[in-house]
């Protein structure tokens, strides 16, 4: 859901009317959600009914009441779930009697049924931008025209502001999902496609931004066109859009997901030389983008860890990268070391701490290959084992980690020798739990 369509819902909440007057208690509710959130006092999706928010609300209800309306925070914090963007946790073996609530008659029969309320991800998400949270507060109070919408998001000195960002990020998904289905696309195309929905963006504009896209992408260990090189220089706006955006497509990243493994096993990968696959270049260090704040995405997909996962992909990148590496020695006049090139991990088992033990060719010395292969570009993460990580310590010297990247349309591989740690950053995705004293 965007932006707008919230705008819409919180321009027409439902609200108790008499004497002429709505109740303002739902309008005072969300002002204190909205600003324990741009205070940082709530940092996940989740708001406990406790003495914090209570005191927020009793401030915004008190600017919006009059003598007769009473100050009874747990009467909206329970009929905002009418919304549909405000849900609630119900407590372990209260739902049947929760289901038959029609309100809640004190603070106490709310603390009894409900742990805490939770926003819509993507909304949760939006309230983490400064734009959105003014157009949101603003939406509370007034019915916004589209000129006043505009008057609000746009950003200073000409910078992209958050609907375009939605159009832009909405139109590169698009892409992604052909690019991952190995289906055919305009890039030129879709960026004149877009070109009426934005302010006056040039072409090049537009492609750059769509770089930043990727950048945002990759950050978050999602996969990226590999046609556009991330740029990582882009508004923290960006990436929130992207966030939102994520979650609230979870079910189309669970569908291309499934289409990028499915076509996986489809694909043929036809062994070319050596000089058409080899990129003698590996990725430059990117800079890392200071965060404002945590993000939180509740059921973000994970592609890299699927690719990981998808024993199918890594088997036929490791059989490519041997045929390669025969047709290398073979090339250097070394048939002999060519017959001898070994896919261990097939022959042996997995946990050698490489894949491959092939030679340089030139002083007959052996070479440790690991393989990781990826269906997305240069710069997509990728998962090392422990057991790698230590084996490329202990013989640096003759471990190489080849990176296949483009695996199933046009593949490309880079090469880092030696220890795997001289090359990347290497970050803690699960941890070992034992049952002994610190």
């Amino acid at each position: 859901m965007s932006l707008l369509d919230y705008e819409k819902r919180f321009s027409a909440l439902r609200l108790n009317s008499g004497g002429g007057r709505k109740s303002p208690h739902k309008v005072a509710m969300l002002q204190a959600v909205i600003e324990r959130v741009e205070r940082g006092q709530v940092t996940s999706n989740r708001f406990y009914f406790d003495e914090s928010l209570k005191e927020c609300f009793t401030y915004h209800f008190k600017q919006l009441a009059s003598s007769l309306d009473r100050n009874n925070p747990h009467l909206p914090f329970f009929h905002l779930r009418s919304e549909k963007f405000w849900h609630h946790q119900v407590k372990p073996g209260k739902r049947e009697s929760y289901q038959r609530l029609t309100t809640a008659t004190s603070p106490a029969v709310l603390g009894e049924h409900v742990d805490y309320a939770y926003l819509d991800d993507e909304l949760f998400e939006l309230l983490g931008n400064q734009f959105a949270r003014e157009l949101l507060k603003s939406a509370l109070m007034n019915n916004l025209d589209s000129q006043r919408i505009r008057d609000i998001l746009q950003p200073e000195r000409g910078g992209w502001d958050w609907l375009e960002c939605e159009f832009l990020v909405s139109d590169y998904v698009a892409m992604l999902e052909k690019d991952l289905a190995g289906i055919r696309y305009s890039k030129a195309e879709h960026r004149r496609a877009l070109l009426p929905k934005l302010h006056n963006r040039s072409e090049g504009s537009i492609e750059y931004k769509h770089q930043n896209v990727s950048a945002a992408l990759l950050e978050l260990g999602l996969p990226y066109i590999p046609g556009y090189k991330p740029a990582f220089n882009f508004q923290q706006q960006l990436k929130q859009v992207v966030l939102s955006y994520l979650a609230g497509h979870q079910q189309l990243l669970d569908d291309v997901s499934q289409i990028a493994e499915a076509e996986t096993g489809k694909r043929g990968v036809a062994v070319t030389g050596w000089d058409q696959v080899f990129d003698p270049e590996p990725p430059e260090c990117i800079p890392k983008v200071a965060e404002q704040r945590p993000s939180y995405l509740a059921k973000r997909i994970d592609f890299g860890e699927q690719e990981r996962r998808n024993r199918l992909l890594g088997e036929r990148a490791e059989e490519f990268v041997l045929q390669l590496e025969k047709q290398r020695l073979s090339a250097l006049g070394r048939s002999d070391l060519a017959a001898e090139v070994e896919w261990s991990s097939k022959a042996r088992g997995d946990g050698l701490g490489f894949d491959i033990r092939s030679f340089d060719g030139v002083k007959d010395e052996e070479r440790f290959l690991e393989v990781k292969a990826t269906q997305s570009g240069k710069y997509q993460p990728f998962f090392i084992s422990e057991n790698e990580r230590s084996f490329s310590n202990d013989f640096a010297e003759a471990f190489r980690l080849y990176r296949v990247y483009q695996f199933g349309t046009v593949p490309r591989l880079f090469i880092l020798p030696g220890a795997i740690e001289r090359h990347v950053s290497l970050l803690p995705k699960s941890y070992q739990a034992i049952f002994s004293q610190q």
